[in-house]
């Protein structure tokens, strides 16, 4: 019997503005139909005023936070609709100890759902010197970041593939 090719995902998601650290970017999230389809929604306006700058959804893979270990699998693949931005998706691992830490790659919406593969191996290191490792991976998320604009992406399947 061959192994499935894809490993569904339930992310229990939650927002995280920055006002964590500061700012004063508003945005908010929901669970709606969205194009269609179920979905959980990011929205809200990006501010880099007062050391601001982004609005995130994120889930831990467990409840715990403990990382899981992703190896037998390649990548992250993600059912995304939005208004056309692009948007960083962040992985973060047990190897990371500080909050600014992560492993991260863009991805542009489109107002289209679309499946979107994020391979482990195309995700780059962001204020950290550790290597991506799958063996450890914890949590996931999605950030309207780095400059002024209205934010608008819709998520309604998270899996785990390999090719």
């Amino acid at each position: 019997m061959a192994e499935p090719s894809e490993m569904d995902l339930y992310p229990d998601w939650e927002f995280v503005p920055d006002a964590v650290m500061g700012g004063i970017s508003d945005g908010d999230m929901t669970h709606e139909t969205y194009q269609g389809r179920e979905a959980t929604v990011l929205r809200g306006d990006v501010s880099l005023d007062n050391n601001g700058g982004f609005i995130q959804i994120a889930f831990n893979l467990r409840s715990d936070g403990t990382g899981v270990d992703a190896s037998a699998w390649d990548g992250i693949a993600l059912d995304l609709c939005g208004n056309g931005e692009t948007y960083d998706i962040r992985l973060r691992t047990d190897q990371l100890t500080r909050p600014w830490q992560s492993f991260r790659t863009g991805v542009q919406t489109t107002r289209q759902w679309q499946s979107v593969r994020i391979p482990f191996d195309a995700v780059a290191p962001h204020k950290t010197e550790a290597t991506f490792d799958p063996r450890s991976l914890r949590r996931i998320g999605i950030l309207a970041i780095g400059r002024e604009f209205r934010a608008e992406i819709a998520v309604a399947g998270a899996r785990l593939y390999r090719t």
